[in-house]
């Protein structure tokens, strides 16, 4: 029984946007973009964080359940391709993957995604998930 469960989880790769300061509105448009290009993928910004000089900006993207990743289903084909994307079109902001975001982070992005309009971000951008 465990052994099928663990195959049906749902596997999910963290990408880290690193966009500076001034250029963290254009990144999100970029990313509310990118997710217009590529609506059957399931995605949500997950983390969100900050140093002196960039934005930490985490994306989780879905692979889908682990057995149909072995396979290379259409959903693991999908959400490989626009990870692939998420590298060459925002290269700018310097994708790197990422480990799952800590509680802080993890917390700051909700809030972001809670707030919907009252915070300016792009339309698209807040139905990511």
């Amino acid at each position: 029984m465990a052994q099928t469960q663990q195959a049906d989880e749902t596997v999910v790769v963290h990408v880290q946007l690193r966009p500076r300061r001034g250029s963290t509105r254009r990144c999100l448009a970029e990313l509310a973009a990118l997710a217009a290009a590529h609506p059957a993928v399931a995605f949500s910004v997950t983390g969100l964080g900050k140093d002196e000089r960039v934005v930490r900006v985490t994306v989780g993207v879905e692979l889908g359940p682990r057995e149909a990743i072995a396979r290379f289903s259409p959903q693991a084909q999908a959400a490989y391709t626009f990870v692939s994307d998420l590298f060459t079109v925002l290269y700018d902001h310097m994708p790197v993957y990422a480990a799952e975001p800590a509680a802080a982070e993890r917390a700051a992005a909700e809030v972001l995604l809670q707030a919907g309009e009252d915070v300016v971000v792009p339309s698209g951008l807040l139905a990511l998930a």
